[in-house]
């Protein structure tokens, strides 16, 4: 059998540790990237193929004609046509729960950033404002605890649940939102009441066509005043604009911002321009810790293997 990996370097930074593939399949091609156009060429005459964010579409996958397994190096299943992955009798895998961490650690680091005003205050210190202080502590921007603050959770998944359980860790008051639209039950509030009342709003849903601008402007002006909007999800769930707008009338308290409605934002995109202290946007690394990154190489190696023996394992086509 013959492995491909078309954007190797989307999960490796030279950290990563791929001899379990190589136990798996003796005979790989590793590629950095892959160009639209590349990728017939590349995949001709592969068994396996791995991808994270290389899209294969229909005319790929029927031209591949030694292809059996596509493993995706994410959870996201939108950059393989999984239908005609079925037409052509190939299986798709994915990988689940690999980031959970990783992410739980990212959307506090920008929950205490924010409460904690760290940006202004590293910046301050840059400046020389410390320095020149009478005092021995500057005390010019306001600090917060999150201890008796209300965390409200969009998307009660792993990812959320993770989320909750370090909010309680912190003292805070949990709620999670049931679906817009839908009555509240099993726990859960009401969209709106969770708008109104959080201190804290964590976004974990997918980007679907139901949650695409699923906090726009009419959302925004639901919050409490001072509320802090955390988006690990996905970029299309938030209305960009709408955030803009509503960070600099003051609306919002702040936003911790890691994913965009276009990435990379080789077009510019109105929050990376905007430079508002109360703004953080991070590059997509939610998800990329080392350890995660290792596990999701382990995870897909975990998925041949299955595929080998006749298993079903993270099937999704």
């Amino acid at each position: 059998m013959k492995g491909i990996i078309l954007d190797v370097k989307s999960i490796d930074n030279g950290d990563i540790d791929f001899s379990g593939l190589e136990s798996v399949i003796p005979h790989w091609q590793f590629y950095d990237n892959s160009l639209d156009s590349q990728v017939p060429t590349r995949i001709k005459d592969a068994d396996v193929i791995i991808a994270n964010k290389v899209r294969l579409q229909a005319r790929h996958i029927e031209q591949a004609e030694q292809l059996q397994l596509i493993c995706i190096a994410a959870t996201g299943t939108n950059n393989v046509d999984l239908a005609a992955a079925a037409r052509a009798g190939v299986r798709v895998t994915n990988v689940t729960h690999y980031a959970t961490p990783s992410v739980v650690q990212h959307v506090f680091c920008l929950v205490l950033a924010l409460t904690r005003k760290l940006p202004q205050y590293q910046a301050a210190v840059r400046a020389g404002r410390w320095q020149q202080s009478e005092f021995f502590c500057l005390l010019d921007y306001p600090i917060s605890e999150l201890a008796g603050k209300t965390l409200g959770i969009i998307g009660y998944g792993a990812l959320g649940k993770g989320v909750a359980a370090v909010g309680e860790a912190f003292g805070m008051r949990i709620i999670v939102a049931a679906r817009k639209g839908e009555a509240p039950g099993d726990g859960r509030v009401a969209f709106e009441q969770l708008l109104a009342q959080s201190d804290v709003i964590s976004l974990h849903c997918p980007l679907t066509p139901e949650t695409s601008n699923l906090i726009d402007a009419p959302e925004f002006a639901v919050m409490k005043p001072g509320a802090l909007l955390i988006n690990t999800a996905r970029g299309g769930v938030v209305n960009e604009t709408a955030l803009l707008n509503a960070l600099q009338s003051g609306t919002l308290g702040g936003a911790g911002i890691d994913v965009l409605s276009e990435e990379p934002p080789a077009r510019g995109n109105p929050l990376l321009e905007a430079q508002l202290p109360h703004l953080i946007v991070t590059p997509h690394i939610a998800w990329a810790s080392v350890e995660a990154r290792q596990r999701v190489v382990n995870e897909i190696v975990k998925n041949i293997q299955a595929f080998q023996n006749g298993e079903a394992r993270n099937i999704v086509a």
